[in-house]
């Protein structure tokens, strides 16, 4: 499909011309042309400024909704209060971001004592390692066991 939009090829347009040609006349016809020139122009800009006004409009829109979005975070204290353990961990981080440079930071800060409830702070990390057999056995660097006592 080639020429000026879908359904007009080369062919429509050199028939269009002719027929223009045959009821304008030769002497009428570059006015002719240029004044249908000019109305495509001004279509287009119409069509450019329709679209660019459209486009504006989606963007204020979202902006609202951002707006609003970012409001709601604003006003809201969150889903679940923290608790007064963290209100005294931000306290202590707050100390020590406004202490003098000076001042070493093991004076500002207050020790954090492990939670009462019985719960080892690493549990991942055995109190006890268990005992190995021998010393100074050579150990698999893969698996940590004894060498010797592989078959």
């Amino acid at each position: 499909m080639g020429g000026l939009g879908p359904g007009i090829g080369g062919f429509e347009i050199l028939v269009i011309g002719i027929v223009a040609l045959l009821v304008v006349g030769p002497k009428d016809l570059p006015m002719l042309m240029r004044r249908v020139g000019q109305f495509v122009a001004k279509a287009r800009g119409m069509a450019n400024e329709f679209r660019a006004s459209f486009d504006e409009m989606a963007r204020q829109s979202e902006l609202e909704d951002l707006r609003k979005e970012v409001e709601a975070l604003r006003s809201s204290t969150g889903a679940y209060a923290l608790g007064a353990e963290a209100d005294a961990a931000f306290k202590d981080i707050r100390t020590q971001l406004e202490a003098p440079l000076d001042t070493p930071a093991s004076a500002v800060s207050t020790p954090v004592e492990p939670a009462a409830t019985g719960v080892d702070e690493w549990p991942d990390v055995a109190a006890d390692p268990a005992p190995q057999s021998d010393a100074s056995a050579p150990l698999d660097a893969v698996t940590g066991e004894d060498k010797k006592a592989q078959p």
